[in-house]
């Protein structure tokens, strides 16, 4: 069986490195592994994502979180801001907690397989999406999230053209009634949609 990142124990032997990463105007560094995300360098969609994001507060959710740029980025940007990071991935979580208290960034991590062990709404989820787990399982990701964002929330994601950043924010534009691409950069399109307060009147 192949060892895809968003596999919940990895088998591939360890490699941890330390790498560097640059975003909002801060340089981090993180300590990585094999059978995690881009476990090379700060993925260039995702710094896109970073940078694109703007000031948050409220709940904010980091699905998916990997060993935790995206996270440890915006928690130190928004420290009014409550951080969620969650992954199915048992050795980035681990990778994630380290980060995490290594750059001086405060989150709550938990283990999840999506939503499934993560209770509550939130102001915001943002997502570098697992696309080779396939177009059924992120377009679930997608739906739930509408569901569990609070009235006014966004939801908002990095996806690649070429692996079906169109047919995403169809279905996004679909889900949420909106769906703008506010950023695109490499090849990388920003997508934001934001859920409609009257749905929860």
């Amino acid at each position: 069986m192949p060892d895809y990142y968003y596999t919940q124990e990895p088998a591939s032997a360890h490699k941890e490195r330390s790498i560097t990463a640059r975003a909002l105007g801060l340089t981090l560094t993180f300590e990585t592994d094999a059978g995690v995300f881009s476990k090379n360098e700060l993925d260039p969609g995702s710094r896109l994502l970073i940078e694109s994001m703007g000031a948050l507060s409220g709940r904010v959710l980091d699905l998916g979180c990997g060993w935790g740029p995206v996270g440890a980025f915006l928690a130190l940007a928004n420290p009014q801001a409550q951080l969620v990071m969650s992954d199915v991935n048992a050795r980035a979580l681990d990778l994630a907690r380290r980060n995490l208290k290594n750059n001086g960034a405060t989150a709550e991590v938990i283990a999840s397989d999506g939503f499934e062990s993560i209770e509550g709404t939130f102001d915001h989820v943002v997502t570098n999406p697992p696309i080779r787990a396939g177009k059924a399982l992120i377009y679930s990701l997608f739906d739930t999230a509408h569901e569990r964002l609070r009235p006014g929330g966004a939801l908002t994601i990095v996806i690649r053209k070429q692996q079906g950043a169109p047919s995403a924010l169809k279905h996004l534009q679909e889900t949420f009634g909106n769906a703008e691409v506010i950023a695109k950069g490499g090849g990388y399109w920003i997508i934001r949609s934001v859920k409609g307060k009257e749905e929860e009147a």
